[in-house]
């Protein structure tokens, strides 16, 4: 039997049972649908994290530190390499050489220290880090009022949410609802904060702000240095309603200053006192440093080849390596469940397939005795089977993909009555919509293996004789 006729027949005995051939096709759009909802649903999650995670500025940054410091970025100690004591030290010149590598964009500093910040004569002692321009782009940044630093070197201060309640006094009791970063942030912008912090100041340093206090002290090795307590007044130019440094558990920072206006302070921090031995140097010691690399696909690589140098990294990539393990397993779990639904409008292929066999079993007689082989039968009812799920398939992609869009739409009403901004949790990928039509055809072909069968078994005497 040729193509074309067999398609012919098959949808003409699918229009003769429209009603029922109707609802085992519902039934397939049905369990489609609801497969294509669940894994759309696992989908959008994944690459709202994959957003999340890009657009916080961690996700292509590799964070740097010695292996003198002893704590390999919070996991285990690496046992290859040099031991810790001899280890190389993280230096000016260290990071100048990582910043020349070839996939990387920028090598710039951890700076970031505790200290008093003095607001109408009132002290508030918090952590101080220091932001490069690049920082601009951090989705903690989107919502900021205010603005950005006006200059890389400018005496200016971002405060985030709750330091400016404390500045405020607004600080809100557990339970109680916080007030809008607009309403913390229109009586501090444009007002003075005074920060005090300590100065290691060698021979040659220049004096930097206003000198309050010296004090002298020698180590063990015989090398001499100062310490002096310095004042630096900084204008508050914006207010952050996200939390930057939301990643780095309890040394964040509630008041971030620029790069170079931070380096220019020479603040003393604490490997200056582990590294007391280069305190004659003019080359600053860093615990750690953050490198950005211009493509998330080389931070391995990246990362391979700072190793070798005798650092430690860690990097937000070798984290989402159990991100992507946990999302492997969601679209397991959620392509089961949203099959089950599939599974079960199979059945009603099979019931559809067979009733048709009693309706038809003369039709197949005839079509036997006037030449048509047990392979014509069995293609036909394939053909039909076929047909029901192309059809489903197609529903029900439809149908899942307006599903999504529902959920989504109302998830974003609700976010946006809770102040926050809207977010897309749902993506149907077209290699979604192809793997959810070619597993319903699949399944509605497997489905009739049995009624084709046993149609194309059929004795044609007594598929005539049948009434």
């Amino acid at each position: 039997m040729k193509l074309p006729d067999l398609t012919e027949l098959a949808l003409r005995n699918l229009r003769e049972s429209l009603l029922r051939n109707s609802l085992t096709t519902v039934g397939i759009s049905v369990g489609v649908a609801s497969l294509v909802a669940m894994l759309s649903l696992g989908i959008g999650l994944q690459q709202l994290a994959s957003r999340r995670l890009v657009k916080s500025g961690l996700f292509d940054t590799v964070i740097v530190s010695s292996r003198r410091e002893m704590r390999g970025m919070g996991r285990e100690e690496e046992r290859n390499g040099p031991i810790p004591g001899e280890s190389r030290v993280l230096d000016e010149p260290a990071r100048l050489e990582i910043e020349h590598m070839a996939n990387v964009s920028e090598a710039y500093p951890d700076i970031r220290f505790a200290t008093e910040l003095r607001f109408e004569d009132k002290p508030h002692l918090t952590m101080v880090s220091a932001l490069p321009d690049s920082a601009k782009s951090n989705d903690a940044f989107d919502g900021m009022k205010g603005s950005f630093f006006s200059s890389d070197n400018a005496p200016e201060a971002i405060l985030q949410k709750s330091f400016a309640e404390e500045l405020l006094g607004k600080t809100p009791p557990l339970g109680a609802p916080e007030p809008g970063v607009g309403e913390l942030a229109a009586p501090l912008l444009g007002k003075e904060l005074v920060m005090r912090y300590a100065q290691r100041a060698a021979s040659s340093t220049p004096a930097t702000g206003t000198d309050t206090n010296s004090v002298s002290a020698d180590d063990f090795a015989g090398v001499s240095y100062s310490v002096v307590s310095r004042e630096q007044k900084l204008k508050i130019v914006g207010v952050s309603d996200l939390d930057p440094e939301s990643m780095r558990g309890p040394t964040r920072a509630k008041v971030f200053l620029p790069l170079k206006l931070a380096e220019s302070l020479h603040v003393m921090q604490a490997t200056d006192l582990r590294e007391i031995s280069r305190a004659s140097s003019d080359q600053p010691v860093y615990s750690s440093i953050s490198v950005r690399v211009k493509n998330p696909a080389q931070i391995q690589a990246t990362e391979d080849a700072i190793k070798k140098m005798g650092f430690t990294t860690f990097s937000i990539a070798d984290a989402s390596r159990g991100l992507r393990q946990f999302f492997g397993v969601l679209y397991a779990f959620l392509g089961i469940f949203g099959s089950l639904a599939l599974i079960v409008a199979s059945i009603g292929i099979v019931n559809t397939l067979v009733m048709a066999i009693l309706e038809r079993r003369r039709e197949i007689g005839i079509m036997k005795a006037i030449g048509a082989s047990d392979s014509d039968v069995r293609k036909l009812f394939f053909a039909e089977a076929g047909a029901m799920g192309v059809l489903g398939g197609m529903l029900g992609v439809v149908f899942g993909w307006a599903i999504g869009q529902a959920i989504n739409f109302g998830t974003n009403i609700y976010l946006k009555r809770q102040s926050l901004p809207p977010e897309h949790f749902w993506a149907v990928p077209w290699w979604l919509v192809a793997f959810a039509i070619g597993f319903a055809v699949v399944v509605s072909l497997v489905s009739g293996l049995y009624p084709a069968g046993r149609a194309a078994r059929l004795d044609p005497v007594q598929a005539l004789r049948y009434e």
